[in-house]
Protein backbone atom coordinates (compact mmCIF):
# COMPACT_ATOMS: atom_id res chain seq x y z
CA UNK A 1 0.00 0.00 0.00
CA UNK A 2 1.14 3.32 0.03
CA UNK A 3 3.75 4.99 1.83
CA UNK A 4 2.79 7.43 4.67
CA UNK A 5 4.60 10.79 4.14
CA UNK A 6 4.31 14.48 3.23
CA UNK A 7 1.49 14.16 0.83
CA UNK A 8 -0.47 12.98 3.22
CA UNK A 9 -0.54 8.59 2.02
CA UNK A 10 -1.53 6.57 4.00
CA UNK A 11 -2.34 2.56 3.59
CA UNK A 12 -5.16 2.13 6.57
CA UNK A 13 -9.13 2.39 5.66
CA UNK A 14 -9.57 4.20 8.89
CA UNK A 15 -7.29 7.20 9.34
CA UNK A 16 -7.98 8.38 6.08
CA UNK A 17 -11.25 8.70 5.50
CA UNK A 18 -11.15 12.18 4.76
CA UNK A 19 -8.76 12.06 2.53
CA UNK A 20 -9.30 14.21 -0.84
CA UNK A 21 -8.22 11.05 -3.28
CA UNK A 22 -8.66 7.71 -3.01
CA UNK A 23 -6.39 5.02 -5.28
CA UNK A 24 -7.08 1.73 -5.36
CA UNK A 25 -4.67 -0.69 -6.66
CA UNK A 26 -3.82 -4.15 -6.59
CA UNK A 27 -0.74 -6.12 -5.53
CA UNK A 28 1.25 -6.41 -8.98
CA UNK A 29 -0.42 -3.95 -10.98
CA UNK A 30 2.05 -1.73 -12.94
CA UNK A 31 -0.42 0.92 -13.66
CA UNK A 32 -0.60 0.98 -10.21
CA UNK A 33 2.81 2.05 -10.02
CA UNK A 34 2.56 4.53 -12.48
CA UNK A 35 -0.85 5.78 -10.77
CA UNK A 36 1.07 5.63 -7.31
CA UNK A 37 3.78 8.07 -8.91
CA UNK A 38 1.33 10.35 -10.23
CA UNK A 39 -1.09 11.24 -7.37
CA UNK A 40 1.69 11.53 -4.98
CA UNK A 41 2.85 14.21 -7.01
CA UNK A 42 0.13 16.29 -7.52
CA UNK A 43 -1.08 15.44 -3.88
CA UNK A 44 2.35 17.09 -3.44
CA UNK A 45 2.07 20.07 -5.46
CA UNK A 46 -1.46 20.99 -4.05
CA UNK A 47 -1.57 19.95 -0.79
CA UNK A 48 -3.96 17.38 -0.75
CA UNK A 49 -4.52 14.47 1.45
CA UNK A 50 -4.84 11.02 -0.50
CA UNK A 51 -4.80 6.81 0.75
CA UNK A 52 -4.36 4.21 -1.14
CA UNK A 53 -6.49 0.85 -1.24
CA UNK A 54 -6.05 -2.63 -2.05
CA UNK A 55 -9.27 -3.35 -3.94
CA UNK A 56 -9.45 -6.87 -3.44
CA UNK A 57 -9.17 -6.38 0.27
CA UNK A 58 -13.04 -5.55 0.23
CA UNK A 59 -15.69 -7.90 -1.61
CA UNK A 60 -17.80 -5.14 -2.68
CA UNK A 61 -15.00 -2.80 -3.61
CA UNK A 62 -13.37 -5.53 -5.77
CA UNK A 63 -16.85 -6.18 -7.55
CA UNK A 64 -17.26 -2.95 -8.15
CA UNK A 65 -13.88 -1.47 -9.27
CA UNK A 66 -11.95 -4.82 -9.62
CA UNK A 67 -12.23 -5.02 -13.74
CA UNK A 68 -10.87 -0.99 -14.02
CA UNK A 69 -7.59 -0.84 -11.31
CA UNK A 70 -5.84 1.74 -10.53
CA UNK A 71 -9.06 3.82 -10.20
CA UNK A 72 -8.72 6.89 -8.85
CA UNK A 73 -11.57 8.55 -6.39
CA UNK A 74 -11.98 12.33 -5.85
CA UNK A 75 -13.90 13.01 -2.66
CA UNK A 76 -15.42 9.86 -2.76
CA UNK A 77 -16.22 10.03 -6.33
CA UNK A 78 -14.79 8.14 -9.03
CA UNK A 79 -12.53 10.14 -10.94
CA UNK A 80 -10.76 8.40 -13.63
CA UNK A 81 -9.30 4.87 -13.95
CA UNK A 82 -6.35 3.23 -15.55
CA UNK A 83 -3.93 6.65 -15.99
CA UNK A 84 -3.66 9.61 -14.13
CA UNK A 85 -4.79 12.45 -16.21
CA UNK A 86 -2.26 15.24 -13.64
CA UNK A 87 -4.05 18.03 -15.43
CA UNK A 88 -7.58 16.80 -14.95
CA UNK A 89 -6.65 15.95 -11.28
CA UNK A 90 -5.39 19.28 -10.20
CA UNK A 91 -8.23 20.68 -11.84
CA UNK A 92 -11.11 18.72 -9.68
CA UNK A 93 -8.87 19.48 -6.38
CA UNK A 94 -9.61 22.75 -7.59
CA UNK A 95 -13.40 22.34 -8.07
CA UNK A 96 -12.45 22.96 -12.19
CA UNK A 97 -14.98 21.09 -13.98
CA UNK A 98 -12.55 19.76 -17.13
CA UNK A 99 -13.50 19.14 -20.93
CA UNK A 100 -12.29 16.87 -23.61
CA UNK A 101 -12.29 20.59 -25.82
Amino acid sequence: MGAAGAAGATGGEGAADAARITLLTRVGCHLCDDARAAVARVAGETGASWRELDVDADPARADEYGDRVPVILVDGKEHGYWRVEEARLRDALAGRRWSLR
